[in-house]
């Protein structure tokens, strides 16, 4: 079963860089309006957008829109912006009126500029080589020149199952390069198990229907762990009737592949397999077998201890003989007493 420990960090996702906001002004009886009133636009692609100042409380010299790139075009009081190329960072485009109390009543584009992430790679901090069940690791999450970080998500997974998202908590505007990190500890289920991550850039209703989305490379786990023994548990003593065949079964799971070592009753040759097996036991067989299996994780042992009865025919044969030679005996006894008798 695996297992992991999330370092997640919970935010609310700011949908577009800069929020629509209207001056505060008293007189003010309405707000210019902008069409669309959000715009999402990617890094170097063009942009325009339509601004209404006011329906009635202005007049077509009072009103005006401020921008810092691309060009405006007038017609009455609707006023139409446009950019071949939006490359400027942080730019601002804010459409206002002034009315006749002389308060300028003004609103702000709510403009976002983004740029998906130009690679993403995944690895581990601190750690190269082999994994071993039950230790932490920590995965890292590399996503190099995104704008705007606040808006983008990181989601770490093992095959196809999310293991966490992570947020950033800067609220830089510009590209960045970010890191995410997530804690897991492996066990032997997730031997052989690729881990990734992907980027993707929420950009709300306003941005593209497809989320930007950047994923890394795969990751494979290799996931080492001490031996673990298969198969039902010994009896306290194994019976067998002499000549019979015996098995005795140490098999066992690990990763490095256990080795086997038998610690035998007799002086019998050195074995290494996890199946013991002996064709026609004898009464020299009897006696306890340790079996040892190791890897460079741990070691466990399994005892085996054998009891060897005879056959069902030489029971017989020893039962026959022994009535018999107590018939005789008792024949024995019988005639010297019946000798003494008669002196």
């Amino acid at each position: 079963m695996f297992s992991y420990f999330i370092f997640l960090v919970a935010s609310s996702v700011t949908f577009l860089c800069t929020h629509q906001v209207s001056s505060q002004g008293s007189s003010c009886t309405e707000y210019p309006v902008f069409t669309p009133s959000a715009l999402v636009v990617k890094y170097g692609d063009p942009a325009n957008v339509t601004c209404d100042a006011c329906q009635k409380d202005c007049s077509g010299d009072a009103l005006g829109l401020e921008h810092a790139v691309g060009k405006v075009t007038k017609n009455g009081t609707t006023m139409f912006w446009t950019v071949d190329r939006l490359t400027e960072w942080g730019t601002l485009v804010m459409c206002y009126y002034n009315n006749d109390a002389g308060d300028q009543c003004s609103s702000t584009l709510d403009l976002c500029i983004y740029q998906p992430p130009e690679s993403v790679s995944i690895s581990f901090v601190n750690h190269t080589g082999m994994m071993f069940e039950n230790q932490q690791y920590t995965l890292q999450c590399s996503v190099q020149n995104v704008a705007p970080v606040q808006n983008l998500t990181v989601t770490f997974y093992r095959g196809n199952t999310a293991l966490g998202h992570l947020q950033s908590n800067s609220e830089e505007k510009k590209p960045v390069n970010e890191t995410f990190t997530l804690n897991i500890t492996p066990s032997r289920e997730d031997d052989g198990a690729q881990y990734w991550c992907e980027a993707k850039l929420e950009l709300g209703p306003a941005g593209p229907q497809r989320p930007p989305v950047v994923t890394s490379e795969k990751l494979p786990a290799i996931v080492h762990y001490g031996p673990e023994l298969i198969g039902p548990p010994n009896p306290d003593v194994i019976t067998i009737t002499e000549g019979d065949t015996l098995h005795l079964n140490c098999s066992s799971v690990g990763k490095p592949r256990p080795s086997y070592t038998w610690t035998l009753p007799t002086n019998s040759p050195s074995y290494s397999g996890s199946v013991l097996t002996i064709k026609s036991v004898g009464f020299e067989h009897e006696g306890q077998y340790i079996c040892t299996v190791s890897n460079t994780v741990g070691t466990v042992t399994k005892e085996f201890n054998i009891d060897v009865q005879a056959s069902p025919l030489i029971r017989i044969i020893v039962g026959v003989s022994a009535a018999v030679l107590f018939v005789f005996i008792l024949c024995v006894l019988c005639f010297r007493s019946y000798k003494q008798n008669r002196k």
